[in-house]
């Protein structure tokens, strides 16, 4: 690694027309090299789930094949995990590939938030919710830089559809900004320092994420501390001195030099000052220098691709989520006779399309376990296209055949590829029509049936009372099978939990509505209220609620405890509750914490998702989780302010095993410092001026709030009850006076109470 001294010598010899090079891509994954003035080039890869490696294949999409390599559940699987560790040592797995395979940076994690289950690009991404976003993510990206990679956390920000996604504009407001989209950034940036954070396509409110000086200067780096490097996601760049100035390091790929010159013309011009570029420059080259050091010193770190796929298969099984398991048709016994339908148990569907899409050595199918360990008992009948939603008489009457002979029915189903993708969205929420009418046949004869589903968002389950058991594989990578067969069979227990609602029907989505938006505008109406938030503050209906899924074991909480009872906003409470597993198996449990809002003005969720911990436990083994909360567990964003606030109130702290069901809750009475106004006028209302301690004795001293006395004709009484009258004055603005005082109240007592009481204000502020 070379000394700031050093990069700046190098800078200082480099000219313009090189300084503004270094600032985009020489070709499609690595950045340039300049080797006469000793400035080397460092190689970035495609994929949160396994190595997209391009060699000497490099082409303009870069979508031509990559290296062979292994490809992890993807990230709508991770996050089901509810596994911090988990997550962690995958990133350090694809940390020891790149080290392996010369690769300085891979692009991710991507935790856009899930605000649609429609958008596209979904399976990459982790949770509805930014506080698991934010945790989740924060571990993978240490595991791999922990093997000194770079991850380059994506896509900032508010990136949440596929469709126009070079040029459409996310409108919303501040305070959804901060506590929902950027949250599930602001952890691992402030937590985890990715060397770099990849800016979106989008506009933000109109201002593209690639020359957002507010996203990515003011927020990014001056509020949270980021001292890495942004790169643009590839093709982003609208305008590279506007960019440039907005704190955009390093634009990708190769514009083949046409952005470098409007670099060098805004100089020229004097639209840019050539000591932006030179600071430019050294952070990325403090970036390619840190990582070149490990470029050819990789012989500690072999890429064993059989070995990391049974990690792989490891890591699968735990996001498997247990949906329904009716009469506990599973865990399978391995001597019953076992009907397969479905081409996804001979060829899973296992990873997204698009750029995370990997170049598998070997895939391993559910069919390959059970022949691997000679489960003998088991007939096949494809039942279906994976490919179209045409439906085959054949195909099917052979999947009833098979099914009425045998003791249970295994079903594997899903989303063909075509379905979800990157670079579009979905516009729909089903099944294939041809899938669904063949597992209603197969239900109709079979014994008992389970059905596995391979699919990267929510689907609506028409099926979901026909069958006895559910199984959520999401793309669980290329061990699927293996994981399947683990689970299905009770070698491990199922564990996942869901990271996001399934709603039982498209149009329950909160964004329906506004997704995708009108022309290049999308307005998030919902504003907060996006997945859980929304479904529990309008008590609606569910299919699987954020935070479900079974085990094969059972669980008792039980001796719910805080620190204290009583806190102030900045306290930090320490809450601990005991786990036993009271079943017969070991087993893992996600173990979820919320916070109930307390009652105030503000309009807040129900209950927000704070904590989270996951622990394996044998049968009748008790372990004590511990959870910390601060400020922010409580907060919400005032707009106000600009800046997070706590109402003083009564929370509830809910430990839960979904949203919906909460087991154990104790409350917690926190006291804050009200936020109050600087100042008031004529248009003040009655209630915020008697809220105000500050004024209290000056209020009284000025208007007259004597209460009228003499008594009311029958007509009045019948117009005007007492709670429409003290209504009526509490919400009436302070020049009402001069209308409804009958004269008591005049411009000379308003205007001397505005005086004195601005005055005391600007005082105790000073």
């Amino acid at each position: 690694m070379k000394s700031t001294e050093e990069i700046k010598e190098i800078i200082s010899k480099l000219t313009l027309e090189e300084k503004a090079s270094l600032c985009s891509g020489d070709t499609f994954w690595f950045t340039k090299a300049i080797p006469d003035k000793n400035v080397p080039k460092i190689f970035v890869s495609d994929g949160p789930v396994g190595l997209r490696k391009q060699e000497n294949v490099e082409d303009n999409l870069g979508m031509n094949e990559s290296i062979k390599a292994v490809c992890f559940p993807a990230g709508v699987g991770m996050a089901a995990t509810f596994n911090k560790e988990l997550y962690g040592f995958m990133g350090e797995t694809l940390g020891e590939e790149c080290r392996a395979e010369n690769v300085a940076v891979i692009l991710g994690p991507a935790v856009n938030i899930k605000r649609s289950p429609l958008c596209g690009r979904n399976f990459e991404y982790l949770s509805e919710d930014p506080f698991l976003a934010s945790e989740m993510s924060t571990s993978y990206i240490k595991g791999v830089q922990s093997k000194h990679v770079g991850t380059s956390i994506k896509h900032f920000a508010v990136n949440n559809m596929e469709t126009r996604r070079f040029s459409a504009s996310s409108n919303l407001s501040e305070r959804a900004l901060r506590e929902i989209y950027l949250a599930a950034f602001e952890g691992p940036v402030k937590n985890a320092a990715p060397w770099t954070v990849m800016c979106s396509y989008n506009k933000i409110n109109g201002e593209f994420a690639s020359q957002n000086k507010k996203i990515l200067t003011d927020i990014l780096r001056d509020e949270w501390g980021f001292k890495g490097n942004v790169v643009s996601d590839w093709g982003a760049v609208s305008d590279r001195a506007k960019a440039l100035k907005a704190g955009l390091n390093l634009e990708m790929p190769t514009s083949y030099g046409e952005n470098d010159k409007k670099l060098i013309e805004a100089v020229k011009k004097g639209e840019l000052d050539e000591k932006v570029i030179d600071e430019n420059c050294f952070s990325l080259l403090k970036l390619v220098y840190d990582a070149y050091d490990n470029i050819g010193n990789s012989d500690e770190f072999k890429f064993d691709r059989d070995l990391h796929h049974n990690i792989a298969r490891d890591i699968a099984a735990e996001t498997f989520v247990l949906l329904k398991n009716e009469g506990n048709v599973l865990p399978l016994s391995k001597d019953l006779s076992i009907a397969v339908v479905g081409p996804y148990a001979q060829n899973p569907r296992f990873q997204g399309g698009g750029s995370a899409h990997i170049n598998c050595h070997k895939i391993e199918s559910f069919l390959d376990a059970c022949k691997e360990n000679r489960i003998e008992k088991i007939t096949y009948a494809q039942g279906f296209s994976p490919v179209s939603d045409v439906y085959d008489e054949k195909l099917c009457e052979e999947a009833v055949n098979i099914a009425k002979e045998a003791d249970v029915t295994l079903i594997f189903a899903g989303l063909p590829d075509i379905f979800e993708s990157e670079a579009y969205d979905r516009k729909h929420m089903q099944m294939p029509s041809c899938q669904l009418k063949v597992i209603n046949e197969v239900c109709k004869v079979a014994k008992k049936s389970v059905i596995a589903l391979h699919n990267g968002s929510p689907i609506e389950m028409p099926f979901v009372d026909e069958v006895d058991a559910i199984l959520e594989c999401y793309l669980g990578g290329q061990a699927v099978g293996g994981a399947q067969y683990d689970i299905i069979f009770g070698d491990k227990s199922p564990s996942g939990k869901l990271a996001e609602t399934f709603p039982l029907k498209l149009e329950d989505n909160p964004s329906y509505l506004n997704f995708p938006g009108c022309r290049n505008d999308v307005n998030y109406a919902e504003d907060i209220f996006v997945g859980y938030r929304y479904y529990d503050k309008k008590k609606m209906n569910v299919l699987f609620p954020f935070g479900f899924g079974l085990s094969y074991s059972e669980f008792k909480y039980d001796n719910l405890k805080l620190s204290k009872e009583e806190i102030n906003e900045n306290e930090e409470l320490t809450v601990t509750v005991d786990i036993t597993n009271i079943g017969k198996r070991e087993a893992k449990e996600a173990v979820e914490l919320y916070v109930k809002n307390c009652e105030s003005d503000i309009i807040r969720p129900i209950r927000e998702f704070k904590g989270f911990d996951k622990v394996n436990l044998l049968p009748g083994e008790t372990k004590t989780v511990t959870f910390k909360l601060n400020k922010r567990s409580f907060a919400y964003f005032d707009e106000r302010i600009m800046d997070w606030a706590v109402p003083s109130g009564t929370y509830e702290i809910e430990i839960g095993k979904s949203s919906r069901d909460i087991v154990l809750s104790r409350k917690v009475n926190i006291t804050s410092t009200p936020i109050l106004p600087d100042s008031y006028d004529y248009d003040t209302i009655m209630q915020h001026l008697l809220e105000d301690k500050r004024i209290e004795e000056c209020l009284g001293k000025y208007i007259n709030f004597t209460k009228d006395d003499r008594e009311k004709s029958d007509v009045e009484k019948e117009s005007m009850n007492e709670e429409m009258e003290y209504s009526s004055f509490l919400f009436s603005p302070l020049r009402s006076g001069l209308y409804f005082s009958a004269g008591k109240i005049r411009y000379k007592d308003i205007d001397a109470f505005l005086e004195e009481a601005n005055r005391i204000i600007s005082d105790k502020k000073s």
